[in-house]
């Protein structure tokens, strides 16, 4: 990922005042940033707060960051200091020896390793990029599909306005253009289970989709 040409091109960009590269930033990695709160178990308020100084961070040192393409890792280090500070200063995490509240959140505190948080947001990146290549009709159906909780086929048939004996084969042609995306070649093969696959549909849709 440090030297993925496109990150590097985005950071580059939104450093220039690029509006355009500085959303897709944001849209690219909000999900990180929310994940890493999330097990965190921040509130709704606080994991509000922990984003916008996030962000703010980000947007002060953009132009200042000695590896452009380590963006992810820099964005999920700096979201899990923001939130362990957000549990100090609620009493809700010592680092010298004392006990949080549970066990559950003590192993909160540290939950795994950056990588493992970045690998995941860069997955589903390229996943929407590739997405994005398809044609209108087909990311339609394919975002339905994967809906959760899953859309039945009468569902997803009246907000397409296409017959439900259509589905199916629409939705073979689909998935197998997304399956030639040059974009998710390989994909599949470093996927944790129950992620997203080259499919482009999430395992709680897998019945849509065998």
């Amino acid at each position: 990922m440090r030297d993925d040409p496109y990150v590097v091109a985005l950071v580059a960009r939104a450093a220039g005042s690029d509006k355009d590269a500085w959303d897709e930033i944001v849209e690219r990695y909000a999900p990180l940033v929310w994940s890493i709160c999330v097990r965190f178990r921040l509130s709704a308020a606080d994991i509000e707060d922990v984003g916008q100084t996030v962000w703010c961070g980000l947007y002060e040192q953009l132009g200042k960051l000695r590896e452009p393409a380590a963006l992810p890792g820099w964005l999920a280090t700096t979201t899990r200091r923001e939130c362990m500070q957000v549990l100090k200063v609620s009493n809700r995490y010592e680092p010298f020896g004392g006990e949080p509240e549970d066990s559950v959140l003590a192993a909160e505190a540290d939950p795994g390793p950056v990588e493992e948080e970045v690998l995941r947001a860069e997955r589903h990146a390229l996943l929407r990029r590739a997405l994005a290549e398809l044609p209108e009709g087909c990311r339609r159906l394919v975002t339905l599909l994967a809906s959760d909780p899953p859309l039945s086929y009468p569902e997803i048939s009246a907000r397409l306005g296409i017959p439900q004996g259509s589905i199916g084969p629409m939705r073979g042609r689909c998935l197998e253009r997304l399956r030639q995306s040059a974009l998710l070649s390989g994909l599949s093969d470093t996927m944790p289970s129950g992620e997203t696959g080259k499919s482009g549909t999430r395992a709680t849709s897998r019945r849509h989709v065998k």
